[in-house]
C-alpha cells in the first residue's frame, strides 16, 4: 500500500476518494487549488442575494446506489428530500397543462398503461421505444436509435435526456442516454425517486465530507494548485505546486481535477474536449405553499423550477446560446416564466445568475470515447472525475463512482 494518497481537487470525485480511503486508514492528503471544496457542487453566500445559495441544481435519485452510500458514509443522507414515491410534476407553458408522471415501484411498467399516470398524448406503446436506447452502439447520437418527436419526446424524453446529458439528444450519445434509462426508469420507481439538498450542496455533500476527513487526520490544503508532475521512470516522482515540491516517494496520487488541466498534467492523456453550458438562476422569495419541490418545464426557456425554503431556482442544461444573453435581459424573461408556473406576480424579486460556461463534456459519442480509464501508463498515478470512463454522463453519481473506482484501484496497487 502507498505510504501517503495525495488526492489532488476536492470536488465530488476527490473527496469520494479521499473519504473512502481514509475510512480505511490510509493517510490522505487533499490538494485543493481553490478556496473551497466543492467545485461545481457547492453553496456560497450570495452577497448580491445576501443569502446562501448553490452554484448549480443538483438532483438525486433513488438508484444512484454511489451517491447515496457516499452519504451514508459522511453522515448525511438525512439531508436529502424528496417525495416517498417517483413522482414528477410537469407543466407545458404553452397549453397551460399540468400533469404528474407517477411510476410504479417494481420493475414492471404498469404505471405505462394507466392514463392517469404517464404523460399526457402518450400511449402505452409510445415508451418501449426506449427500450432501443438500451443495445444502442457507441457511434449512434438518441435522435439516430429513438424518434425524437411527438408528445414523449417533448414531454418527458428531452427533458430527461437534456437534464442527464446536458447535450442536445439530437448529438448526444444514446449508449450514455441508454445508461441513464437503464439505472432510472428500467429499474423501476424504486430507482426513480426524485432527492434534492433541501438545505444545500455544501452542507449536505461537501462540509461533512470535511468535518469526517478532519476526524481521520486527513489533510486537506486549499489554495494549492498543481503546476506539473514529474515522473521518473514508471512513476509520479513529484507534485510540484510552484512554491513547494512534494516528492512522492512510495506515495499515490488520485488526479480528481477537471479534463482541461489532467490533459496539461499528464503526458499523452486525450480527454473530452468540448463542454456544454449550464445556466441556473435564482429568485430570493418565500415559494407559495403547495408548490411541488421541483416542477419540469415544457415549451419555456426554463426547464427545471425548484423550490426551496427560501428562494426559487430554475435549471437550463445546453444552455450555450443564453451565455452572451446580458444578465437583466435573461432574469427578466426567466422570471416571467416562473411567475407563470408559480402562480407569483410578475414583479421581479432579487435574482442572481450563474452561468457555467463549462458545465460537462459535451456527451457526444466522439466526446465520450475520449473518456479515459481510471488507470494510467504510471504505476502510481490514478485518474477520477465524471469525464473519466464512468459509463455515466457527467453526474454527481458517475463523479462519486470514478472517486471510488480510484481509490479501489490505489487499494489493489
Amino acid at each position: 500500500m502507498p505510504r501517503t494518497v495525495h488526492v489532488v481537487g476536492a470536488g465530488l470525485a476527490g473527496l469520494a476518494a479521499a473519504v473512502r480511503l481514509a475510512a480505511r486508514g490510509i493517510a490522505v492528503v487533499v490538494h485543493e487549488a481553490a478556496g473551497a471544496a466543492g467545485g461545481r457542487c457547492r453553496s456560497y453566500h450570495d452577497p448580491l442575494l445576501d443569502m446562501t445559495i448553490d452554484n448549480g441544481n443538483h438532483l438525486l435519485l433513488s438508484g444512484n446506489h454511489a451517491a447515496l452510500t457516499y452519504l451514508e458514509a459522511i453522515g448525511s443522507k438525512s439531508g436529502l428530500a424528496g417525495p416517498p414515491t417517483a413522482e414528477f410534476a410537469f407543466m407545458d407553458l404553452a397549453s397551460g397543462e399540468r400533469w404528474t408522471l407517477r411510476v410504479n415501484s417494481g420493475r414492471l411498467p404498469w404505471w405505462i398503461f394507466d392514463r392517469r399516470r404517464r404523460v399526457p398524448g402518450t400511449t402505452a406503446g409510445d415508451y418501449l421505444s426506449f427500450a432501443r436506447l438500451l443495445y444502442a452502439s457507441r457511434e449512434k447520437t438518441v435522435c439516430a436509435a429513438v424518434e425524437c418527436a411527438g408528445p414523449l419526446y417533448e414531454r418527458l424524453a428531452r427533458p430527461l435526456w437534456l437534464a442527464a446529458l446536458n447535450t442536445d439528444p439530437k448529438e448526444a450519445s444514446a449508449a450514455l442516454a441508454g445508461a441513464v434509462v437503464r439505472e432510472t426508469l428500467a429499474a423501476g420507481g424504486k430507482a426513480c425517486r426524485p432527492l434534492i439538498a433541501r438545505d444545500g450542496l455544501g452542507p449536505v455533500f461537501i462540509d461533512p465530507a470535511l468535518r469526517l476527513l478532519g476526524r481521520r487526520d486527513a489533510k486537506v490544503v486549499f489554495g494549492h494548485r498543481l503546476r506539473a508532475l514529474d515522473f521518473a521512470h514508471d512513476k509520479v516522482s513529484i507534485l510540484d505546486f510552484g512554491d513547494d515540491r512534494v516528492a512522492t516517494g512510495d506515495d499515490g496520487v488520485i488526479l480528481a481535477v477537471p479534463p482541461v488541466v489532467a490533459a496539461a498534467l499528464v503526458p499523452g492523456l486525450e480527454t473530452p474536449s468540448q463542454f456544454c453550458a449550464i445556466v441556473n438562476a435564482h429568485f430570493r422569495l418565500v415559494p407559495p405553499p403547495g408548490l411541488a419541490p421541483m416542477i419540469g418545464i415544457v415549451n419555456g426557456t426554463i426547464e427545471w423550477l425548484f423550490a426551496f425554503p427560501d428562494r426559487l431556482s430554475v435549471t437550463i442544461s445546453a444552455a450555450d446560446r443564453l451565455l452572451e444573453v446580458p444578465r437583466e435581459i435573461l432574469a427578466e424573461k426567466l422570471w416571467q416564466e416562473v411567475a407563470a408556473v408559480a402562480g407569483l406576480p410578475m414583479t421581479l424579486p432579487p435574482w442572481q445568475i450563474v452561468r457555467e460556461r463549462r458545465a460537462t463534456f459535451a456527451a457526444t459519442p466522439g466526446e465520450n470515447a475520449k473518456r479515459p480509464a481510471a488507470t494510467t501508463a504510471w504505476r502510481n498515478l490514478w485518474l477520477a472525475g465524471d469525464w473519466t470512463r464512468t459509463g455515466l454522463p457527467a453526474t454527481i453519481e458517475g463523479a462519486i463512482r470514478s472517486g471510488n473506482r480510484a481509490a479501489d484501484l490505489v487499494g489493489r496497487s
